[in-house]
């Protein structure tokens, strides 16, 4: 992701810090959105969905402590980093060493989540991907689903329900045979051990 398309929301009733910390996070190269105050900051932040939120703590109309609250509440922001303001003057430089440090974080959590790595198993669900060893392969959409929620907690006994809700939602399935007839599937091109049944209840993944 290239830093003009990582989106901070900026947060503070002061027209100064505004414009000073804006200038130094715009310098380099970031996409800054400025909101002053708490309900101003919620509604451009469910518009813009940014990556960081920086919050000023003591607002009018609404403090940052109740509008991060609130902003962590809002499904659309769930994989935002939200930090505050804390020490006045604030020092640029130190702060933009905090939102560089921060983002990084960002990027190696979605890293983690787009890929997942079990021995010679390597998952990845942005290219919906497998690769088995030294093969690439792909899976069929709810093969790879499938697969990628039992991986996703290895161990994990994912009930029969659980499953069908997360892979199928509310499409319109035969049953639970469906489940059945697609871990079969599963077991001849990756491997039979790697998946258990527990009885009565739903399927694991097995490293």
């Amino acid at each position: 992701m290239k830093k003009k398309d990582i989106k901070i929301l900026l947060v503070d009733d002061e027209p100064d810090i505004l414009e000073i910390v804006g200038y130094n996070l715009s310098s380099e190269g970031y996409t800054v959105i400025t909101a002053e105050n708490g309900k101003q900051a919620i509604k451009k932040a469910k518009k813009e969905l940014p990556h960081l939120v920086i919050l000023d703590v003591m607002m009018p109309e609404m403090d940052g402590m109740e509008a991060c609250e609130k902003m962590r509440n809002i499904p659309e922001l769930a994989e935002t980093i939200i930090t505050f303001l804390i020490t006045k003057p604030i020092k640029p430089k130190v702060l933009v060493s905090k939102v560089k440090a921060l983002l990084r974080r960002y990027k190696e959590t979605k890293e983690e989540t787009s890929k997942i790595k079990l021995g010679n198993l390597v998952i990845n669900r942005e290219e919906y991907k497998i690769i088995l060893g030294k093969e690439e392969m792909v899976l069929p959409r709810k093969e790879f689903e499938l697969l990628a929620l039992l991986a996703s907690k290895p161990g994990k006994v994912f009930k029969r329900e659980v499953i069908l809700d997360r892979v199928w939602g509310n499409e319109v399935v035969v049953g639970g045979r469906t489940i059945d007839v697609h871990i079969r599937k599963l077991r001849e091109k990756i491997g039979d051990e790697k998946f258990k049944t527990v009885k009565g209840v739903g399927y694991k993944f097995v490293i």
